[in-house]
């Protein structure tokens, strides 16, 4: 499928964000007002809302999957693997949104020989072109089909206005992958499994728990975006900052209603400096740099989407799950890791907590020499 083909709700972004460029919802960004906050009471906005300092600052880590040779017809952040097979494909989610995915096979795939599946959703404010995208092509050169999708009101999919939150599309979202891998031929039904990574390591689980036909779960640095938009990252905020929160959103509301401008909050800051919060500098590693970056994923989110968030909890039923089993996978260093921690004591058997020696939360995104590739593959294998 070529650009021209996609459906007429996904108005992809074109630019980086910048004063003047045209956004999904059709309007320019410079007529709309990007919240750069510090924080809400002195608190910061959590890892996905880190106001922009002044200067761009350095990177760091282990090494990330190597810089892609450049191909006008491959618009990832990552080396396309010559064995396997890459497709763009379009379907519909219940709420009758449509979704664009990027579908990967291996070379040996074969309709007289169904294969075992995976949906791979993207980080919270990211696009299939990266993270999502190098764990779908990765696991499909280990003989998975896997297809990785841009999550409702962003990236390529549909949903006006663009860079919405909304949990109940986003979990909606995992079943309607598992709809469309279901009834491809190359699929067996009934062994297709979940991998979320950060933020929608949450919204996996929170879609398998009524959803049976997602055979087994695994998460990667997972995210609790509800928790993180209640308390913020470390559970930081007091109620009164909170109810503070919770009253700028509400007047934010009467703006908007009455025409005024959408208010974002921007996950990732535009620049760092030397001072700058170490979380801050990690994801501006990821999203702001060459190894990373793309023009699809500016990290903003309406703030009134705070609202939806903050009444989500993916992890009140995760018992449901069981028997299907459960692998929480996070970064020994990582500022995420309690996520997966408090997720692992509230799941029900058979669960396994795996923690990647000297990783944080953000090189597990990219960072190919410390992603547990080995124990995924042996996780899929068997409980598929």
């Amino acid at each position: 499928m070529n650009a021209q083909q996609l459906p007429p709700e996904a108005i992809p972004n074109t630019e980086l964000t910048q004063p003047g460029r045209s956004g999904n919802d059709g309007r320019a960004l410079g007529r709309r007002n990007i919240l750069k906050l510090a924080g809400v009471g002195g608190a910061a906005l959590g890892a996905f809302s880190i106001a922009s300092a002044a200067a761009s600052g350095p990177g760091g880590g282990s090494a990330p999957a190597p810089a892609p040779a450049v191909d006008p017809s491959w618009d990832k952040t990552f080396p396309r693997n010559p064995l396997v097979a890459h497709e763009k494909v379009t379907f519909p989610n219940r709420l009758g949104l449509t979704l664009v995915a990027d579908l990967y096979t291996p070379q040996n795939a074969s309709s007289s020989a169904p294969m075992r599946a995976l949906v791979v959703g993207h980080p919270f404010g990211g696009v299939k072109e990266q993270t999502s995208g190098l764990y779908a092509q990765t696991m499909a050169e280990r003989g998975f089909v896997t297809i990785a999708f841009d999550a409702s009101y962003n990236g390529e999919s549909g949903g006006l206005p663009h860079f919405i939150a909304s949990p109940e599309a986003f979990v909606e979202d995992f079943s309607a992958a598992v709809d469309y891998l279901g009834r491809h031929p190359l699929v067996d039904r009934e062994r297709i499994g979940v991998l979320g990574v950060c933020g929608s390591g949450g919204f996996s689980i929170a879609a398998a728990q009524t959803d049976t036909r997602m055979k087994a779960v695994a998460t990667v640095s997972m995210y609790d975006m509800g928790r993180d938009r209640r308390q913020q990252l470390g559970d930081t905020w007091t109620q009164q900052q909170r109810r503070e929160h919770v009253e700028q959103m509400s007047r934010q509301r009467w703006i908007e209603a009455e025409g005024g401008p959408t208010e974002y909050i921007v996950g990732t800051p535009a620049t760092i400096t030397a001072d700058s919060p170490d979380v801050a500098k990690e994801f501006y590693d990821y999203y702001r740099t060459p190894r990373g970056q793309h023009p699809r994923s500016t990290t903003e989110m309406s703030m009134t989407s705070n609202g939806a968030l903050m009444q989500f909890y993916p992890f009140d039923n995760i018992e449901w799950i069981a028997p299907r089993p459960v692998l929480l996978v996070h970064g020994e260093v990582a500022n995420s890791r309690y996520f997966s921690e408090d997720a692992y004591a509230q799941a029900a058997e058979p669960k396994e907590l795996y923690i990647v020696p000297g990783a944080g939360h953000v090189d597990l995104y990219d960072r190919v020499d410390l992603i547990p590739w080995d124990k995924l593959t042996f996780f899929f294998n068997e409980n598929l």
